[in-house]
């Protein structure tokens, strides 16, 4: 490893290739210093990053590359999303995505080795990948990025750069919960016994479920992400203090980001390892909690994309779905306000006509109640999804759809 300055970078960059593809930490972690200077000097390269946030290039000649679309990138011309599940991704370092450049946000060294910090996911893949066909791996060391456990620890000599700077790190702060996201966290905390593990999405109404939970004893949380939430229920006595606190990336306050240096009660796991489903289905009464912009009534959902265009993706709900309904005890939540209040529509249709992104899960939860699908009969799944999960505005006419359709008798 050779540590140089940003000036110096120049130098590394001036070989590579026409188009090169630069894979970079995503999500609240973008590496926004060393990626500044690419974009400068690179006319064309393919951007390939989980969840990009605002603020990162967007040009013609850059190529936004990636199996889960962030704001930053959602509404690029130049998106090409690869629709994947999240615990199969890395593979795709091997083969579609051979890196050129990979750029990781590191916090400064210790001993004979940085960390990944708050973004593990897909990483330790990709410079993998980059050890094995030659690309460069560049390490933004910075003061402020947390030093975490785990696989997010990599070895000087996996580094071939390392460019030091010293600025915060972004964080997020969660919107208020509102009274849908609140009622529909109820619904959902009341069915979570102690000592149940805990997979929650991003969103309000994962962060409504965490904050009805401070009541109970033996949680653990193995996830694919966590935040504020899960440092409440720390705070409040909630968790197993015997059982690692296990993710794969983190985003959230200043607090928490102290809470996770140097903590060994936190670990961060490649997404291989935190989205296996074998591995999910043998965690204690795991419980996946995850949003939905539709479901139907074949409890089939979408997640993934509006009027036709990607919005997400994949991400790890899939994952934790299927994981979790092999759990002893487990149960896999999809969560979702029973009304689309901009577009003044129903978010319980009859049949989706986007491409599906999960079915079949243990229960649909709207801020109306809790409609049991898993072990159901059809007939009973769509009358519970109707008459407990719809919003009363649409119940009619999806019983007028499901009797056209076959599926109950009135």
């Amino acid at each position: 490893m050779k540590t140089i300055s940003l000036d110096q970078l120049h130098g590394v960059l001036a070989d590579l290739p026409d188009n090169p593809r630069i894979v970079c930490s995503g999500n609240f972690a973008t590496p926004t210093r060393v990626l500044n200077v690419i974009n400068e000097q690179l006319e064309c390269f393919r951007l390939n990053m989980l969840n990009a946030q605002v603020g990162v290039p967007d040009r013609p000649g850059i190529t936004h590359e990636t199996i889960f679309v962030g704001p930053g990138v959602r509404k690029s011309e130049r998106l090409q999303y690869f629709p994947c599940r999240l615990s199969v991704a890395p593979v795709m370092f091997h083969h579609e995505f051979r890196p050129d450049v990979i750029v990781i946000h590191t916090s400064a060294p210790r001993y004979d080795t940085v960390s990944l910090g708050i973004e593990v996911n897909i990483l330790p893949a990709a410079i993998e990948a980059a050890r094995e066909y030659g690309a460069i791996v560049i390490a933004q060391a910075n003061l402020h990025m947390p030093y975490t456990y785990g696989d997010a620890q990599i070895y000087s000599h996996e580094i071939d750069y390392l460019v030091e700077v010293d600025e915060p790190i972004a964080t997020h702060t969660a919107p208020p919960i509102d009274d849908t996201a609140r009622s529909i966290g109820e619904r959902i905390a009341g069915h979570i016994v102690d000592g149940s593990t805990l997979q929650m999405g991003i969103g309000g109404v994962p962060d409504a479920v965490l904050a009805e939970l401070t009541k109970h004893q033996g949680l653990r949380v193995w996830t694919e992400m966590f935040s504020d939430g899960v440092l409440a229920l720390h705070e409040n006595g909630c968790l197993d203090r015997d059982i690692p606190l296990t993710a794969s990336f983190l985003f959230g306050s200043q607090n928490l980001y102290d809470f996770v240096h140097l903590n060994h009660r936190v670990r961060m796991l490649r997404t291989e390892s935190t989205n296996d489903p074998g591995r999910i289905a043998r965690q204690r009464h795991m419980t996946s909690v995850n949003g939905a912009l539709q479901v139907d009534l074949f409890d089939q959902a979408n997640a993934s994309r509006m009027n036709g265009k990607i919005y997400s993706g994949f991400g790890g709900s899939v994952d934790f779905i299927e994981g979790a309904l092999h759990s002893r005890g487990g149960a896999a939540y999809i969560a979702l306000a029973s009304w689309h209040a901009k577009a003044n529509v129903s978010t319980i249709v009859e049949r989706i006509d986007e491409p599906v992104t999960s079915f079949q899960h243990s229960a649909v939860v709207t801020e109306f109640g809790i409609a049991r699908a898993f072990g159901r009969s059809q007939a009973e799944q769509v009358t519970d999804i109707i008459d407990k999960a719809a919003h009363p505005d649409a119940r009619e006419q999806l019983w007028e759809s499901a009797e056209a359709m076959g599926l109950v008798k009135r």
